[in-house]
C-alpha cells in the first residue's frame, strides 16, 4: 500500500491518496494494508466491519456518531463523488465544533480516516454514489446519535445549491449545542 498522508485542518482527520497503477488495460491499487496503516496514521488502529451503501444524487447522510462504542472510519467512495466531512466533538479538544471536508471519488481514489470522537456525514454530487467505509467498532443502533447537517454553531460549507435528501433520523439531528458529545 504505497499511500501518501495529506494533513487536515484537524490534526488527527487525515486525507489518504493511495498510489494507483495505470496503462491501457486499467489500474490498480491497494486500497487497505494494515501494516502501511499502522506505521502511517495509527498503530492502535483494528477494523472489525465493512460497510457499503449506495446513495442517489442530492442524498445527505449525516452526521452521525455512536456515543458509546465510538467508531473511527476509513472511508471512501468507489462509483461517483462525495463531499465528505468530520466534525471535532470531543468537548475537551481545542478544535470542538470545528469541521473539514474533502471531496471523494472514484477518480481521485481519496480516502478520509475519521477517528473516533468525530460526527461523519456526507452528501452525494454526482448522479449517485458508492461509498464504503471500515469501522473501527460495530454498529449498535442504540447508541447512534446524528448532528443536524446545517448547524450554524458549525457552520459546514457544504457545495450544494439545494436542499438535500435526508432520512429521518438526519433532519431530527440535534444542534451541536445540545448533542451528546465526548468529553
Amino acid at each position: 500500500m504505497a499511500i501518501q498522508v495529506i494533513a487536515t485542518a484537524l490534526p488527527e482527520v487525515k486525507v489518504i491518496e493511495p498510489k494507483v497503477f495505470g496503462d491501457a488495460r486499467g489500474s490498480f491499487f491497494e486500497s487497505f494494508n494494515a501494516q502501511k496503516f499502522a506505521e502511517q496514521v495509527g498503530s492502535d488502529v483494528v477494523f472489525v466491519q465493512d460497510n457499503h451503501s449506495r446513495s442517489a444524487k442530492g442524498v445527505l447522510r449525516g452526521l452521525h456518531y455512536q456515543i458509546h462504542h465510538t467508531q473511527g472510519k476509513l472511508v471512501r467512495v468507489v462509483e461517483g463523488e462525495v463531499f465528505d466531512v468530520a466534525v471535532d466533538i470531543r468537548k475537551s479538544s481545542p478544535n470542538f465544533g470545528k469541521w473539514v471536508g474533502v471531496t471523494l471519488s472514484v477518480k481521485n481514489h481519496r480516502q478520509l480516516w475519521v477517528p473516533p470522537g468525530f460526527a461523519h456525514g456526507f452528501v452525494v454530487l454526482s448522479d449517485s454514489a458508492q461509498f464504503l467505509y471500515k469501522t473501527t467498532d460495530y454498529w449498535f443502533p442504540e447508541y447512534e446519535r446524528s448532528i443536524v447537517w446545517n448547524d450554524p454553531e458549525i457552520g459546514i460549507e457544504w457545495p450544494i445549491d439545494f436542499e438535500p435528501l435526508l432520512a429521518a433520523k438526519d433532519a431530527v439531528g440535534k444542534r451541536l449545542s445540545t448533542a451528546e458529545c465526548f468529553d
